[in-house]
């Protein structure tokens, strides 16, 4: 064989080999400096829950479950901690009835600023609430669109009134004398205002103290 034809075919794998082996050290190289000098990675955000009363925080007057009118589940009260909170006992079939529509547009026109409308069916009165809450839940959503939470049938007074009403009762020293009684709860779970079943969900009666409680801080 060629001696030069050897030789240049030696020089030219030399050349080849010291390539890459310099190409592997600048690698070595630049892995070690990116391990020295790499920042480690933050966390993301924590995602924030919403807040929940706790039943510690819970107002007493809010320390009741009731079933949902739907779907009769049971439902803590304490989950409008810290609202101002409108509760009302309804009847299907009674002259006030065409108070849903107000209550509805109460809810709607306060329910961002931290306001509920809480509904109570009740046949206390001339017996005018439907048979059963299925026949209720469908009468206030296709008769009035209904959209604040509402429970089941029960009694609203007397001696078998259903617990948060005789508290609302104690607190207020009032009663309900009809369908649509309102009790109005602030903020704070403690302070009650009453108003009878005449006063209207616009009335300025109403709506000026919905708006005081609103402006009150917890």
């Amino acid at each position: 064989m060629n001696s030069r034809f050897v030789l240049g075919k030696t020089q030219r794998f030399a050349r080849s080999r010291s390539a890459c082996l310099a190409a592997l050290f600048g690698l070595l190289a630049l892995s070690t400096w990116v391990s020295g000098h790499a920042q480690p990675l933050q966390a993301g955000p924590a995602r924030v829950k919403p807040a929940v009363v706790s039943e510690a925080a819970c107002p007493a007057l809010l320390q009741h479950s009731f079933d949902r009118l739907q779907d009769e589940k049971p439902q803590s009260l304490c989950q409008y901690g810290g609202q101002v909170v409108l509760v009302v006992n309804t009847a299907s079939l009674c002259g006030f009835t065409g108070q849903y529509k107000g209550l509805e547009e109460l809810f709607a026109r306060y329910r961002d600023r931290g306001f509920v409308v809480l509904g109570f069916p009740s046949g206390d009165f001339g017996r005018q609430e439907l048979g059963d809450n299925q026949a209720i839940a469908d009468f206030c959503e296709n008769t009035f669109g209904v959209r604040f939470p509402m429970f089941s049938k029960s009694r609203v007074s007397g001696a078998g009134a259903n617990p948060l009403f005789r508290q609302l009762a104690e607190r207020s020293g009032q009663t309900p004398q009809w369908n649509f009684h309102k009790y109005l709860i602030a903020r704070d779970g403690r302070t009650v205002r009453s108003f009878a079943s005449t006063v209207e969900p616009q009335s300025p009666t109403l709506t000026r103290d919905i708006e005081r409680f609103l402006s009150t801080k917890q």
